[in-house]
């Protein structure tokens, strides 16, 4: 983990919020100064805080409004990271989540109608170490927010700076 300090975390934070890092946009929401922002998101994403310069895609608009949470039971061998990798090529999938408890693999897929869930399924279940698959169909997604915005900036500071 990187060591931030108070304007890295009120930065990301209005980024999350603007869903931009354009340095203008985000000087006018924090009155950190241009030169400053320019500087620290450089540093954030060498550190590998920031990834990339995201354009935000509406999948309901672009025509993958169906999604689907699929429970993976697994006997697989070798890694769990290897396992996930099999199941991050069918198609569809956007998450894989290797979990505790009853269920092995817990996957989002986001797909273009009903009718493709059942492609999704038989390429799980062609997948060796797949024993048995649940599906839950999303009816409507409440709320699909970036994990930053789920935080207030004084919990972000509490629990994020040294």
């Amino acid at each position: 983990m990187s060591s931030m300090d108070e304007r890295d975390v009120r930065l990301l934070k209005a980024i999350a919020e603007l869903g931009t890092g354009s340095p203008e946009r985000l000087h006018e929401e924090t009155g950190i100064p241009v030169s400053t922002i320019h500087y620290r998101l450089s540093n954030l994403r060498e550190e590998g805080v920031i990834e990339n310069d995201r354009y935000e895609i509406d999948l309901d608009e672009l025509g993958l409004g169906v999604t689907v949470l699929v429970e993976i039971h697994a006997d697989y061998e070798g890694s769990y990271e290897e396992f996930s990798d099999r199941l991050l090529t069918v198609e569809g999938v956007t998450n894989v989540y290797f979990t505790m408890g009853e269920t092995d693999f817990i996957v989002v897929a986001r797909l273009s109608s009903s009718e493709t869930v059942e492609r999704l399924i038989a390429d799980f279940e062609q997948i060796d170490g797949v024993d048995r698959t649940d599906s839950t169909f999303v009816i409507s997604a409440i709320e699909e927010r970036d994990a930053l915005q789920s935080y207030s900036l004084d919990t972000l500071l509490e629990e994020l700076i040294d």
